[in-house]
């Protein structure tokens, strides 16, 4: 059999590689630099490049100008919970549509899917007038409700675990006595971990950004990240080391979640790649 023989990259494909990695690191790096200058230094031509001393005061501003603190706290909780709800719940209901065979099955699969070609806006008012007839207005009960299981999710594990789980495993485990949720435990979930990865750090990521919903059913004093980062861009002159100071603190909780769940994303699309 002939051996195929392996080209190493070149020095144009690291060429690439470094030029991608400059444009996509660059913008984070420049929000640092804006950060730690006052709002006069951004007027200057050429303007800085480099990091300024006043990083620390800016943070401080940021933290006494807008309840920054309990901001964080709010989209955490919501975030969080949103996250944990959704991977549960829609990893359930793939293995359902998946793998259980019951009355009714696509039809329902269909009207979920369905949900995810309604525009969000068109249900605002009816969603609110429901939070404040059941007194959840002002509450983060009103943006994480709505939000624990979503059309995507389901269908997003529903395809994944179609091909993930073999039916004979199933079979094998019902054979020694395994229950449903015994066999959803052991063996779904474990084969599940990659694609939850994913759909974990694609909820957590549009939770935490998630702007006009939280900004309508949450008060001016218990608000979540999104909405300080408005208030703080507000104004007849735009302070830009405060906002993207503001940015900058809404985004490292995000690069966190991307490098704790990274290894499960990566590894999810390597265990792809070798069965595809």
């Amino acid at each position: 059999m002939r051996r195929l023989s392996r080209r190493r990259p070149g020095k144009l494909t690291y060429l690439m590689l470094t030029a991608i990695a400059f444009f996509s690191f660059f913008p984070l790096y420049w929000s640092v630099v804006v950060a730690s200058q006052d709002n006069s230094a951004l007027g200057k031509i050429p303007p800085p490049v480099l990091l300024g001393g006043n990083l620390w005061f800016n943070l401080k501003r940021a933290f006494t100008m807008v309840p920054f603190e309990k901001a964080l706290i709010n989209s955490f909780l919501v975030a969080g919970a949103i996250t944990l709800s959704v991977v549960l719940f829609s990893t359930l209901a793939g293995f359902a549509f998946a793998k259980l065979r019951f009355r009714g099955r696509n039809i329902l699969l269909l009207s979920i899917i369905g949900t995810m070609m309604v525009p969000t806006t068109l249900g605002i008012i009816p969603l609110y007038m429901l939070m404040a007839k059941i007194q959840w207005t002002g509450t983060i009960y009103a943006v994480i409700v709505p939000a624990m299981v979503n059309g995507f999710g389901v269908f997003f594990m529903t395809q994944y675990l179609s091909e993930a789980v073999p039916t004979e495993l199933l079979e094998a485990g019902r054979v020694d006595g395994c229950s449903t949720i015994r066999l959803f435990w052991h063996v779904v979930l474990p084969a599940a971990r990659p694609a939850a990865a994913v759909l974990g750090m694609l909820t957590f990521l549009t939770a935490w950004n998630d702007f006009f919903w939280p900004l309508v059913v949450l008060t001016p004093e218990d608000p979540t990240v999104q909405v300080v980062l408005s208030t703080l861009s507000a104004g007849r002159i735009t302070d830009y080391s405060l906002a993207l100071t503001g940015a900058l603190i809404a985004i490292l909780p995000l690069l966190v979640v991307f490098v704790v769940l990274g290894k499960q994303i990566i590894g999810g699309i390597m265990q792809g790649a070798v069965k595809g």
